[in-house]
């Protein structure tokens, strides 16, 4: 079992920057495929971006693809979500999760463990 918690959440002006961070408790962190999602106020979650457990392999959804980056350290124990020109649009909770699969997963179904979520809002 993994337990999440994340941070990082603000408010920010369009085009600027945030990095969130997720702290897993546990001793498996590195069998866990990781992902970031986000929801938005009367939307469905989404997915954001997702990272293998070993890190080589990357995924994002296309709205963010060239903004965002999701790396994480497994000895610390960590994923993080560097979210670059940022946009209105982008305003959301952002949750961190965790999968017991072999590769990354953009399916929310897959994941069974999340964090609480922590809030990004972006002005414009």
């Amino acid at each position: 079992q993994v337990q999440l918690v994340e941070s990082g959440g603000g408010l920010v002006q369009a085009g600027g920057s945030l990095r969130l961070s997720c702290a897993a408790s546990g001793r498996t962190f590195s069998s866990y495929v990781m992902g970031w999602f986000r929801q938005a106020p009367g939307k469905a979650r989404e997915f954001v971006a997702t990272i293998s457990r070993s890190g080589d392999n990357t995924y994002y959804t296309n709205s963010v693809k060239g903004r965002f980056t999701i790396s994480r350290d497994n000895a610390k124990k960590m994923v993080a979500l560097q979210m670059n020109s940022l946009k209105p649009e982008d305003t959301a909770v952002y949750y961190c999760a965790a999968a017991e699969v072999l590769l990354a997963t953009s399916r929310a179904g897959d994941y069974k463990y999340w964090g609480q979520g922590t809030q990004v809002t972006v002005s414009s």
